[in-house]
């Protein structure tokens, strides 16, 4: 079968378990949370930035979980587009213990001006939940991925590889949070080609469902596509709305 067909499958069928599965038992199985940033200065530069993420989550029982994420940003600058990136992730768990779990992700991404036409992405591990609360929380992951990459410049190429992860959050008040994640993508077969994504965030709950979200994400790509810089940052300051 085709391997891009089979992770759009992937993808799909997530996505109507997940939507068909609403509303099912007593308990809340079902939740969503959706963020949208909108950015427009004018003066002697116009720059308009606009970024959507939902992340709907599905718990079918106390040891298991599917979270299906999707994300959207675009740049512009002087009415020339200057960023676009699409991108989605399918990931199931499930509990082994208070403390271990095992996980499993398809994923894909699409940044063109990062010389990527597509990104595919397999991946299975397991994770440790080092501190559990309530004040602070550290988790640590580590798993073996294989992905494909379709590049803007007609190349292409695939590859097994190895993931670390680590999340730690802190929870500063009843209404306020730190989070920070970092995560290491390794290519088995040339050690060169590596990447390293790393997230810092700040979340204030306001009235009800709502919380405002302040991040910093930066994304390294030790072996970018030819002309491309090799870091990618952006600040964002995010509404953030809980269902």
């Amino acid at each position: 079968m085709n391997r891009k067909k089979l992770l759009k499958g992937l993808l799909l069928a997530g996505m109507v378990l997940l939507w068909t599965s609403a509303g099912y038992g007593e308990e809340k199985k079902l939740s969503d949370v959706a963020e949208l940033s909108y950015v427009n200065t004018g003066g002697n530069t116009d720059v308009t930035s606009v970024s959507f993420n939902n992340a709907l989550k599905y718990v079918p029982s106390k040891k298991a979980s599917v979270l299906w994420k999707i994300g959207h940003l675009q740049a512009k600058t002087s009415g020339a587009v200057t960023a676009r990136t699409y991108s989605s992730d399918l990931r199931g768990d499930y509990k082994l213990s208070d403390k271990s779990y095992t996980y499993g992700i398809a994923s894909w991404l699409k940044d063109k001006f990062a010389g990527l036409d597509s990104r595919y992405s397999l991946g299975a591990g397991a994770g440790y939940h080092l501190l559990n609360g309530p004040k602070h929380i550290l988790d640590s992951e580590a798993g073996l991925n294989w992905t494909k990459e379709e590049r803007t410049d007609g190349t292409d190429d695939n590859y097994p590889g190895g993931r670390l992860f680590a999340a730690y959050g802190y929870n500063l008040n009843d209404k306020n949070k730190f989070l920070q994640t970092l995560e290491y993508l390794h290519d088995f077969d040339n050690s060169d080609n590596y990447l390293a994504n790393s997230e810092t965030s700040l979340i204030s709950a306001l009235d009800g469902n709502l919380s405002l979200k302040t991040s910093y994400v930066v994304k390294y790509d030790n072996k970018p596509a030819t002309g491309k810089k090799d870091t990618d940052t952006a600040l964002t300051v995010t509404l953030v709305v809980n269902m």
